[in-house]
């Protein structure tokens, strides 16, 4: 999703035409950022999906090829452009987005099964609800049948459907994406909805909750909360993408996955730091230095 982001004092309200301060463009998208975040925090990593054939997509294959992501399952599509997302950011650092997916959504169950070997040979697939919902489905239950380890975000926000979570190893909403996923009222306690959502489940529940941190229900082992840290912010666009990203990578090379969620916390804090979606994401180095302990090779 190629990101067109303008910065005003506030979001316009209905029939308002806004003056605003600054305008940028970011490559981005959920699938990519957190593609970008998982090979900066040091997995070998490789993105599967469509990009239209227009600039954007070259500026997209140009920033995959320098941060060594493979773009061998990266098809071109001459019929659908590349998926734009429109990102409204205000003086406080919050943002509203619009996307429109384009190419995206053509993401095809045969352009899985393409892939397959790829999923195959992975340890952890990471994936978001930016594609259609048959491919990832497919995606999830490929990756379960080799013994893969799959991650969702479930964002943008939607139902997930049960041959979807019955795949999944690990969920990593937002508390706003919790609250959707499970209908929960506004005035409940975010524990006890997360609570509800990993009563009889066999995946690892992952809430992020911003600066406040994560929280993380994993069957078995009860309840963790994992503090977040405090930093400046100055963007939040791919902060979440950021934590997934580095979790996937944390994941990948054998972290518990409270360890895993400390490290990606303090990537997504870096992030927040800086502007941009998949060019906020931190490099290891800079992690390990925010969240000041070690973690493994």
């Amino acid at each position: 999703m190629y990101d067109l982001v303008a910065t005003a004092p506030r979001r316009p309200g209905p029939g308002e035409t806004l003056i605003g301060s600054q305008f940028a463009t970011f490559v981005g998208g959920k699938g990519f950022n957190q593609a970008v975040a998982a090979a900066r925090a040091g997995a070998t990593t490789a993105v599967i999906g469509r990009l239209g054939e227009d600039l954007f997509a070259a500026e997209f294959r140009e920033f995959l090829g320098a941060e060594g992501i493979g773009a061998t399952d990266v098809s071109s599509d001459p019929e659908h452009g590349t998926g734009v997302g429109l990102p409204v950011l205000d003086e406080t650092g919050q943002n509203s987005i619009i996307v429109i997916p384009r190419a995206n959504l053509a993401v095809t169950v045969a352009d899985v099964e393409a892939a397959r070997a790829r999923i195959e040979s992975a340890t952890v697939l990471l994936l978001q609800l930016e594609l259609p919902m048959d491919a990832t489905v497919r995606a999830a239950r490929i990756a379960r049948a080799a013994g893969v380890r799959v991650v969702l975000n479930p964002a943008p926000a939607a139902t997930v459907p049960a041959d979807l979570a019955d795949a999944v190893d690990v969920l990593v909403p937002n508390e706003p994406e919790l609250r959707q996923l499970t209908g929960a009222r506004a005035d409940e306690l975010v524990l006890d909805v997360a609570r509800r959502a990993a009563a009889g489940r066999s995946y690892a529940l992952i809430v992020t909750l911003g600066p406040d941190g994560a929280l993380v229900l994993e069957p078995g082992r009860g309840e963790v909360h994992v503090p977040g840290l405090r930093v400046d912010v100055l963007d939040t666009i791919g902060a979440g993408d950021a934590f997934c990203g580095s979790l996937g990578a944390r994941l990948a090379a054998g972290d518990p996955i409270t360890e895993a969620v400390a490290f990606a916390n303090a990537a997504a804090a870096v992030s927040v730091t800086r502007r941009g979606g998949a060019a906020s994401a931190p490099r290891r180095a800079e992690v390990l230095d925010l969240a000041g302990t070690p973690a493994r090779t």
